[in-house]
């Protein structure tokens, strides 16, 4: 859950409502708060599947539901990934697999193909809630069906799945992580403040989420897998980014061995995915030797 980035006075009124249960729940109804909060936690915004929709409309790739484990998965197709080459594309929270169209014309110039999908509850895929776990499962089934991917572009909590889910029946050459979040424990923290549950429930909320995905919190840390990973890692920030913070780009650097760091300013969380400059510098990135 994100803090709305714009506040009219309905949203203001709304957002102290919630903070003013969550704040008395923590010290009346502790139990029932914290299954309330692990949901919202789990739930993406309905504007995935919305925005989804709208872009499904007009886009031009081919698409084709995957099932995996009873759930659909929609999958979005340029090009031949069977016979080329393709470039696989992971969005984050709350977002959707087409928001990638834009790379596209660039990646099919290159002599590649692209392959992008909804993650589970987001976009036109099945199920409702869905967490890191669920985004690292999600990834490397696909990628074991579409066979090696050339290259992974990832942006935010798609970031931290790749990093999770690579060599899990699959591999590619180069990695370009945008934004990327590298701490599940500090997206809970500040969730927690955001929403006013009380710290010391916290613990519990992940004991509910651990209970649905039977993944501990603290193996979802990037510590305990960017340092086993061998494919070379571009790694895109920006300094202003105000939901995934720099420091978690500096973990990335620290811990992926001989990771690159593009470090942006002014483009926050979203607008970097867009940005041309990044663009350029990630698809040079992906074709180098």
């Amino acid at each position: 859950m994100k803090p709305p980035r714009r506040f009219g006075v309905r949203t203001i009124a709304t957002l102290l409502g919630i903070r003013i249960a969550y704040r008395l729940g923590s010290h009346l109804a502790p139990g029932p708060t914290v299954a309330h909060a692990a949901r919202v936690f789990q739930t993406p915004l309905p504007s995935s599947r919305e925005r989804a929709a709208h872009a499904a409309a007009s886009t031009s790739a081919g698409e084709e539901p995957l099932d995996m484990g009873g759930r659909a998965i929609a999958t979005y197709v340029w090009g031949d990934p069977a016979t080329q080459p393709y470039i696989l594309f992971v969005h984050g929270w709350s977002s959707m697999g087409l928001r990638w169209e834009s790379w596209v014309p660039q990646v099919l110039a290159n002599g590649w193909a692209a392959v992008a999908f909804d993650q589970p509850g987001h976009g036109r895929s099945g199920g409702t809630l869905c967490t890191l776990p669920d985004f690292a499962s999600t990834v490397a089934a696909v990628a074991r069906h579409y066979g090696d991917p050339e290259g992974v572009v990832a942006h935010s909590l798609g970031g931290a799945a790749v990093a999770l889910a690579l060599e899990d029946g699959w591999t590619t050459k180069r990695v370009v992580l945008i934004a990327a979040a590298a701490d599940v424990q500090g997206a809970t923290r500040r969730f927690a403040r955001f929403v006013r549950l009380a710290e010391r429930l916290r613990p519990k909320l992940h004991d509910v989420l651990a209970e649905r995905t039977g993944v501990l919190i603290d193996d979802l840390h990037i510590a305990r897998h960017a340092p086993k990973r061998t494919q070379p890692v571009l790694v895109v920030h920006d300094r202003d980014d105000p939901e995934v913070p720099f420091e978690e780009a500096a973990m990335y650097m620290k811990l992926w061995p001989g990771a690159r760091l593009m470090e942006t300013e002014g483009l926050g969380h979203r607008a970097v995915v867009d940005d041309q400059a990044v663009r350029k510098a990630a698809l040079e990135f992906l074709s180098s030797t």
